[in-house]
């Protein structure tokens, strides 16, 4: 064991490559399939609201299944879980591309979002026993991981386009099985045969719990955000949100609890999942009202708007990298602070932007938003990580995965709400929202009384 334990951070570099592949084929399905829609809608005749589902189907169920991943990870094994979630992944995508009509399609889409979180907890937990007890390289390498969700979420519509051109939408699908073959060859040589956590029978019922809990806040935020907020949407929310105190209450009297709460008792770990579903809530909210904006707005082609959005994905890419080695040097909440104040100052310079600014306006924000958020999402992810045994590590990652995709969702429902009075003045509101989000996500990492 000793001997397996030291040979581990000279294989860190493979094992986060291979670890990197899971985030890579999660995040590039959900920006992939939108260049994709008209060629489906035509192939089908399907409506826009079926449509708009088969991007929805995916971010549900990744959401409502990110826990239970982690806490079937951890119990199984890091290595098997991600195994499986590549095999599993690439059926499910291979089953999008055999559809033969909307609803097979949209189902099959729950079926790869379901795959998709079972790689996204047991691929941070594969580093984080790697590294285990190595801060420095621990960082390094979530930064790496991140980058490669930061690339894939960029090349999809990009890779998408030149798919749907070349060899049809049905394309956008099968180009996973290539992505989770490679991942799984590399992970089968590289990944040592991690440690399951010690026999446990699985919370299942807290599971059912958590899982209903996130489909009907996902899926209520998404639809109030379609729809409007009469019926059932808010109705969901609320229900949403009962259940998921209900998890809470029942996971501090389960035996064997899904999610450890005693994890989530040291300042370092709760306030991970605070910060990081702020981080969410403020960018992905602020993206949505960003390309109404552009396109209702300013009156730009999708084409420009497309171009304009290159320099938030450039300097997140750059950010993630440079995260892991300023976290070796000034540790991880220095780094997180530190990020989240500069994602803030991009959003307060957002905030001027008005009916007749140009490209240039957009630049300072654009690179001081995703320039803080690549320096803190990797630094926040690592700071947990660090301060969780590493047997549970699947399921705190999978508990802050999962909150920062509630957030997400949120945000894209409640900035949209702004825009729906005006859409500069709502992106006005947005931006200044967001800085001060950011600004008290700050003050929760700096304030005394908690150790890095």
């Amino acid at each position: 064991m000793t001997r397996s334990m030291s040979t581990q951070p000279s294989r860190l570099p493979l094992i986060t490559a291979a670890a990197s592949f899971g985030f890579l084929v999660t995040q590039l399905d959900v920006t992939i399939v939108n260049v994709a829609l008209d060629a489906i809608g035509d192939a089908f005749g399907a409506p826009t609201a079926q449509l708009q589902w088969v991007v929805d189907a995916y971010v549900l169920a990744l959401a409502a299944m990110l826990l239970s991943a982690g806490a079937i990870g951890d119990r199984v094994g890091p290595k098997r879980a991600f195994l499986a979630g590549l095999v599993l992944f690439g059926l499910a995508s291979a089953a999008c591309g055999f559809a033969t009509g909307p609803l097979s399609l949209i189902l099959a889409r729950v079926a790869q979002g379901a795959a998709g979180a079972l790689l996204i907890p047991p691929s941070l937990a594969l580093i984080a026993h790697a590294a285990h007890g190595d801060d420095r390289r621990r960082a390094a390498a979530v930064g790496w991981w991140t980058a490669a969700g930061g690339v894939s979420i960029a090349a999809g519509p990009v890779l998408g386009g030149l798919l749907v051109e070349t060899l049809g939408w049905r394309w956008v699908f099968f180009v996973n099985l290539p992505l989770c073959a490679a991942g799984a060859v590399l992970a089968l040589l590289v990944a040592p045969a991690t440690p399951a956590k010690p026999k446990v029978p699985l919370d299942l019922p807290g599971q059912a719990l958590a899982v209903v809990a996130v489909t009907l806040l996902v899926g209520g935020l998404i639809e109030g955000g379609h729809r409007g907020w009469g019926g059932w949407p808010s109705s969901a929310v609320v229900v949403g949100v009962a259940l998921a105190f209900a998890f809470v209450v029942f996971e501090r009297h389960a035996r064997h609890p899904a999610m450890p709460l005693s994890v989530f008792r040291s300042r370092p770990a709760w306030s991970a999942v605070v910060v990081g579903s702020a981080l969410n809530f403020t960018y992905y909210g602020l993206i949505f009202v960003l390309g109404l904006y552009m396109l209702r707005t300013l009156h730009w082609s999708p084409g420009k708007a497309g171009l304009a959005f290159l320099p938030l994905t450039a300097t997140f890419i750059v950010s993630n990298l440079a995260s892991g080695s300023l976290v070796g040097r000034f540790g991880a909440r220095v780094v997180t602070s530190g990020g989240v104040l500069v994602a803030a100052c991009g959003y307060a310079l957002t905030a001027r932007l008005g009916p007749e600014s140009g490209v240039l306006d957009m630049l300072p924000g654009f690179a001081l938003i995703p320039g803080g958020m690549g320096l803190a999402i990797p630094a926040l992810t690592s700071g947990l990580l660090a301060n969780v045994d590493r047997h549970d590590a699947g399921a705190a990652s999978g508990v802050l995965n999962a909150c920062r995709q509630v957030g997400g969702a949120a945000g894209v429902a409640i900035f949209g709400a702004f825009a729906g009075a005006g859409i500069a003045g709502g992106l006005r509101t947005s931006a200044i929202v967001a800085t001060a989000m950011l600004i008290a996500a700050a003050g929760v990492l700096l304030a005394p009384g908690r150790k890095e």
